[in-house]
């Protein structure tokens, strides 16, 4: 009897090769941001499948074209990845150059598409956009991070699917909770804006008069506290609090010092009897 081992020919074995890694790049990006649109100055790779001379690492202009290998002059500025995918092969196939070529675009590197930091940061601007998962956390680091006057919370505007968007996030839950949901991935043309943080007013006997930002779940008596406390002159049973309601009036209230400061609120502290 004859063993005969069979054997697979070397040129198979780097054609299962490409192809496998091939679809692994499509799957990987399909992933991210499939409709990530291309725009100027964005760094992206072309390649297809079984045709290496075709291999193409490019910079969109800033009118949106690209220059490619038997094609020449093409727009893909605007266009999603898939997109420009089906147009280049288009392309290829309908110049008589391949056959249903199968065409792989990646995004190397995304500078055509910026999102603006504005408000309460150390180095407010416009910031490109350097990966596709570019979180909120990663481009309020590239503006310095909030200042001491910023608020907890950050505003992220701008548009999915077409359509007007805007969420609040709570800064410090990003690292406490380590919430991806909340750490969102920004898109080109986002806005981040951080407010000024809501400060309390309290003046007559207190040790350091004026204005003070709110930390959260302050209580009057954390308030008196920021204030430097009551002088020897005051009396902490004399507080005052001046709070501006929803209806726009300004009532008076004798507050607990386990009561919770409001925005704007306005602390006096009044000389003691005796």
């Amino acid at each position: 009897m004859i063993n005969r081992t069979s054997r697979i020919h070397p040129g198979m074995v780097a054609v299962i090769a490409g192809l496998l890694l091939f679809f692994a790049a499509r799957a990987s990006w399909a992933l991210t941001l499939p409709d990530y649109p291309l725009g100027a100055g964005d760094t992206i790779r072309i390649q297809v499948f079984l045709n290496p001379d075709l291999t193409l690492e490019t910079r969109v202009s800033e009118n949106g074209f690209i220059t490619y290998p038997l094609i020449g002059s093409l727009q893909v500025g605007g266009l999603s990845i898939s997109q420009a995918e089906k147009k280049i092969a288009d392309a290829l196939q309908g110049g008589g150059f391949l056959k249903k070529p199968q065409v792989n675009l990646t995004l190397l590197q995304i500078r055509g598409n910026q999102v603006s930091v504005l408000g309460q940061v150390v180095r407010p601007g416009r910031f490109p956009l350097e990966t596709v998962n570019t979180r909120v956390s990663d481009m309020l680091a590239s503006a310095g991070g909030a200042m001491a006057t910023g608020d907890d919370t950050v505003i992220v505007t701008g548009q999915r699917n077409g359509k007007p968007f805007s969420k609040t996030i709570d800064i410090p839950s990003i690292f406490i909770d380590e919430s991806r949901d909340t750490n969102i991935v920004l898109q080109g043309g986002d806005t981040i804006y951080v407010h000024r943080a809501s400060v309390f007013y309290i003046y007559g006997e207190a040790q350091k008069s004026g204005a003070y930002r709110i930390e959260r779940d302050m209580t009057i008596m954390q308030a008196l506290a920021q204030g430097g406390g009551v002088t020897s002159r005051g009396s902490e049973r004399r507080l005052r609090l001046h709070r501006k309601f929803p209806d726009g009036k300004i009532q008076e209230i004798e507050p607990a010092l386990t009561d919770l400061v409001m925005p704007n609120d306005v602390l006096f502290i009044k000389e003691s009897i005796f």
